[in-house]
């Protein structure tokens, strides 16, 4: 993902061998900072590529992909049409609220409420207007720094757990919203992860996040479509198909709409005497 190969902002996927006995395939995902525990951009893009390349049997006018991911087994449906994969929908591992109004220390803005959700990775999510910020105005370095500092302040002040695996149990970055639950009318977020990465797409696996903590702010119920929209217009669905549990917590299972491309297949090289064979950055 580094430079000579990739730029500060690539995002990718490594397919290995599944050891789930359900999985079609199984994925690592890449970005600048190393690994994430799930991306619904890249299981969208990923689950077309399975069905446009052969990797799972076409069945028109749906194909059913099952990927095995850091976080767990998600089931994708793809729409195919004249032999080619279209719009994709998959459903989530068990999402859940993990914590209403948990407050966070920054030195920018003092004390920050967030909420706390979990869909395939957890998010620090909060209204930008309550810092002050807009996501349709503000400037994309201001809406990275709010973003980077408050996914950090949440990291240092909050104690996360899974009751699944502890190695999930980390704040992977922060969701700015712009107050919308999405029912009515597409909700805006922007979310920054790994550091100070901008996601593209309308984050996945943070539309399942967000849909558990609107059910436990009673604002969307089972089953309610809501509409999420990021800084390129992109538009995600979500909504609540069924009840779950994670561990000894109440979950939902998010079935998550959208389209994603994937852009190439890439084989790496690394020549012994290349002082930069594992990449670098500047900057």
């Amino acid at each position: 993902m580094h430079e000579p190969r990739g730029h500060a902002d690539m995002y990718g996927a490594l397919l290995v061998p599944p050891d789930h006995p359900e999985a079609d395939l199984a994925v690592l995902f890449l970005h600048g900072e190393g690994y994430s525990t799930m991306c619904g951009h890249a299981t969208i893009a990923l689950a077309r590529w399975a069905v446009d390349t052969g990797r799972v049997a076409r069945v028109e006018p749906e194909t059913v992909v099952r990927l095995q991911c850091p976080c767990g087994l998600v089931v994708a449906h793809v729409e195919v049409r004249n032999g080619k994969a279209g719009r994709v929908r998959f459903d989530s591992v068990p999402s859940f609220a993990f914590q209403l109004d948990a407050i966070v220390l920054t030195q920018t803005w003092g004390p920050v409420h967030v909420d706390i959700g979990y869909g395939g990775a957890f998010y620090a999510i909060l209204d930008a207007a309550t810092i002050g910020l807009d996501v349709r105005a503000t400037p994309l370095p201001a809406l990275v720094d709010a973003g980077a500092t408050i996914a950090a302040a949440a990291q240092c002040t909050l104690r996360l757990e899974h009751p699944d695996d502890p190695d999930l149990a980390f704040v992977y970055g922060s969701i700015l919203t712009d107050g919308g639950c999405g029912a009515d009318a597409p909700s805006r977020n922007v979310c920054i992860f790994a550091g100070r990465q901008v996601d593209r797409s309308p984050t996945g696996s943070g539309v399942s996040a967000r849909i558990a903590l609107q059910l436990a702010r009673r604002q969307t119920r089972v089953g309610e479509l809501c509409t999420y929209e990021s800084l390129t217009g992109a538009h995600f669905t979500g909504r609540a198909v069924r009840e779950a549990t994670a561990g000894q917590r109440r979950a939902v299972i998010v079935e998550v709409g959208g389209e994603a491309h994937y852009t190439g297949e890439s084989v790496f090289r690394l020549e012994d005497d290349d002082p930069l064979k594992w990449g670098f950055t500047l900057g």
